[in-house]
């Protein structure tokens, strides 16, 4: 058997303008030597010529420049739906930016009930898919034509593209916010998201006054949280649930004036106490099939139903006549349409990093996991183990 071949000084190379072809045996060494070449020319192997003590490898160039090889990183890849079993880490590739699009590294992610969705195929999904709609990043380059932004930036990010479960991306530089210095990589990647969203329900879908009564389920989860803190701090009358005691006493420091243990008591029944029969101005009903029906019947007269997740399933279809009795509006709201424009998302991000600025949000990062470990923190949060906002982390 023949010594194997290595490229060192027993190879002269030469680049000439015509093909020649070289033996089989020679081209894995070669095809090796070319893929690391500096000069990113595409060059194809044909013939080879014997000297006394050198073997010469006679090169042609194509002409032609190929972009650059991909870089690899790891990421979270779902190939078919189901449990958390199906998050997948692996190597993919991600590219250079285009025009308009920057490539970011990933800092800390966010994960959302809005992940299980799409890894349950409850929000259809082709696969395969890299999930996660939240993070907070640093800009590693830049697209052509880009102005404002620069490397080095630190930036964050909520909705769509989906695909924040990977070490870096490439995104539209259209759809990311700068990050305030003051405030932590952590705590951003927590509050982008959740805090439009209680943005949105608590100034746009409904607008929240002084002296309004809301009531809000799953009060000690992420947008629970930050719903009952921005509530309290615009004068409303806070009645929430939870499912334990432990995350009762998390809503009370959240501002929660009325905590309902939904495991222990009747929630309707409770309601209808506090509010001494007259029932609530708006709900904010994140967990849908169990507590739907409930929802509306503690709404006052012209009371507002904003449904706006569903952890325990899809809620029953409602008839347009369920509502009539007490005149009750109904809304399935989605923050992408809420923030569909450029000046949109910098109104509504604007205002959640303002509100954490001035203390009125505070973000609960309650669970901390390695992206790697992002199966783990799904079954923990379909669990119910969790409270706060969980965060993905990459060293």
């Amino acid at each position: 058997m023949s010594a194997p071949l290595s490229l060192s000084s027993h190879f002269h190379i030469r680049i000439l303008p015509s093909c020649l072809s070289i033996p089989s045996r020679l081209r894995p060494a070669a095809l090796r030597l070319l893929r690391s070449t500096p000069t990113g020319l595409s060059l194809s192997l044909h013939n080879s010529e014997r000297r006394s003590s050198l073997r010469t490898l006679t090169i042609a160039a194509s002409g032609s420049t190929p972009s650059p090889a991909p870089k690899m990183v790891k990421a979270i890849r779902v190939y078919e739906l189901g449990g958390p079993e199906v998050l997948k880490w692996e190597d993919v590739e991600v590219g250079e930016p285009k025009e308009g699009e920057i490539r970011v590294r990933n800092k800390a992610i966010g994960v959302n009930f809005i992940d299980v969705y799409h890894r349950k195929g409850v929000y259809a999904k082709e696969t395969p898919f890299t999930p996660g709609m939240e993070a907070v990043g640093v800009v590693t380059a830049v697209g052509p034509g880009l102005t404002d932004r620069q490397v080095g930036d630190v930036v964050a990010y909520a909705g769509n593209p989906m695909g924040s479960y990977s070490e870096e991306q490439v995104l539209p530089a259209s759809v990311v916010v700068p990050v305030p210095p003051s405030i932590d990589h952590k705590i951003a990647a927590s509050i982008m998201l959740k805090g439009m969203t209680a943005y949105v329900l608590l100034r746009r879908c409904y607008k929240v006054e002084a002296g309004h009564t809301v009531l809000i389920h799953a009060a000690a989860g992420g947008v629970g949280s930050l719903l009952c803190q921005w509530a309290n701090a615009l004068g409303a009358t806070v009645i929430g649930t939870v499912s334990t005691e432990e995350k009762a006493a998390q809503a009370a420091e959240d501002g929660c004036h009325h905590v309902i243990v939904y495991t222990k008591e009747d929630f309707v029944a409770r309601v209808n106490e506090v509010t001494s029969g007259n029932g609530v101005n708006v709900v904010y009903d994140s967990v849908g099939k169990d507590t739907f029906q409930g929802s509306l019947s503690c709404l006052r007269s012209q009371g507002f139903m904003v449904s706006f997740g569903q952890s325990s399933g899809r809620p029953d279809a409602v008839p347009l006549s369920d509502l009539a009795s007490k005149s009750l509006f109904l809304t399935r709201p989605s923050l992408m349409h809420y923030t569909a424009t450029r000046d949109e998302l910098l109104a509504a991000a604007g205002e959640v990093f303002a509100n954490v600025a001035a203390g009125i949000l505070r973000g609960r990062v309650n669970h901390i996991y390695p992206l790697s470990d992002a199966a783990r923190a799904h079954a923990d949060l379909e669990a119910r183990k969790t409270s706060g906002s969980i965060v993905l982390i990459i060293p």
